[in-house]
């Protein structure tokens, strides 16, 4: 299955597998993906996917479609190419190329005791032969979840309420990265709005998105 690759600044934010006839892209929430960033157009983009090709088309946008840093009003996409809205950038992948990149998880209270059951406790046992490892957890200080911890054993694992607001963190080799996603405000770092598209995360800081407190706990 064709999939796109969405980043920001060398940090992924989200993996979409393109399962529909016509995939929109866009600011406003009912577009399939939506990009929540004042450069993108409300209805951005559109790709078309019929069982031998794959095409992308402007949809009038103000600020343009570009691939490959070529602006296009419809083309065929090829493996590999590098989709550009605004400063976000997304990379077409088709099923043959494999690619460490996991499918994203988003977290909500709704969600809590299904991950938790998941979810090693403080003190785990040794790691099951087949289960991807871990160095980093989210544990949930407020609401509803509260006590409920969440594994980063993921490339990428989004976190928020989806309409409201979203982050992402990505687990680079240096450690894990915070980005914001999609929601008017950005999520708060112990206490202070998050500066730039992503910042580095440490042990103890503590992550308060769409009224929800967390914190990042290294292993």
């Amino acid at each position: 299955m064709p999939r796109l690759i969405v980043s920001i600044d060398s940090v992924v934010i989200k993996e979409v597998e393109l399962t529909k006839d016509r995939t929109t892209l866009g600011r406003r929430p009912y577009n399939d993906i939506v990009i929540d960033n004042l450069a993108v157009s409300g209805e951005h983009a559109v790709i078309h996917m019929t069982e031998d090709e794959v095409e992308i088309e402007d949809l009038g946008s103000t600020n343009g479609t570009y691939v490959n840093a070529k602006a296009i009003k419809r083309q065929e996409l090829r493996n590999g190419d590098v989709i550009e809205l605004g400063k976000y950038k997304i990379r077409f992948l088709q099923a043959a190329e494999s690619e460490n990149f996991e499918k994203t998880t988003a977290f909500r209270p709704s969600m809590a005791s299904s991950l938790a059951a998941a979810a090693p406790r403080p003190a785990p046992a040794p790691t099951p032969s087949g289960v991807a490892p871990y160095s980093a957890r989210i544990r949930v200080l407020s609401g509803a979840a509260a006590g409920r911890e969440v594994a980063l054993r993921k490339v990428v694992t989004t976190i928020g309420k989806p309409g409201v607001a979203v982050a992402a963190i990505t687990k680079r080799h240096q450690g894990h990265v915070l980005a914001h996603v999609e929601g008017a405000n950005m999520p708060l770092i112990n206490g202070a709005p998050m500066v730039g598209a992503s910042v580095p995360l440490k042990h103890g800081d503590r992550i308060t998105l769409a009224g929800t407190d967390m914190q990042f706990e290294q292993i």
